[in-house]
């Protein structure tokens, strides 16, 4: 997490599309979910909420709620899915990233936040899903190898 923070942080920011830069704090939240089913998704978005919660000006733990929400639910439905296509996560990453953002703005609002919620969302949403599309591949990689190898080493997963 802190690794993908420094990322997110130094290098991602840099990359914008139209204004947007892919969220890769929410992307770990999907891959997790999606290689370790709605328990790790949902702990790895909290975790990975809460660390980019601390370098963003909304209010703390709003993206740690989203986040985990999301992680949740792509567990939880990726458990149900035939991973047997190579498209899948990538479908999937850009679903629950664009509809990650939309909660994220919308769960903004209901705490006050409502200059969150603009035309602009129409924009950040694909944006941000297409961009965490492209990075899905490896991001899902990379969880699978971390879930495997914590589960091997007896930490504990999620």
């Amino acid at each position: 997490v802190a690794t993908a923070l420094v990322l997110h942080l130094a290098v991602l920011s840099r990359l914008r599309v139209f204004g947007v830069m892919p969220d890769l704090m929410l992307l770990l939240a999907v891959a997790a979910g999606l290689t370790g089913g709605p328990s790790s998704g949902s702990a790895m978005g909290f975790v990975s909420g809460m660390a980019v919660d601390l370098f963003l000006d909304t209010p703390f733990g709003l993206s740690a709620l989203v986040f985990t929400l999301v992680g949740f639910a792509v567990g939880t439905v990726g458990t149900g899915i035939l991973r047997a296509s190579w498209w899948i996560p990538i479908l999937t990453a850009f679903v629950a990233s664009a509809a990650g953002e939309v909660l994220f703005a919308l769960a903004g609002a209901m705490v006050g936040e409502g200059q969150m919620v603009t035309g602009r969302l129409i924009v950040i949403a694909p944006v941000v899903g297409v961009l965490n599309a492209v990075l899905a591949p490896v991001a899902v990689r990379l969880a699978a190898w971390a879930l495997a190898r914590s589960s091997a080493t007896g930490a504990y997963v999620g």
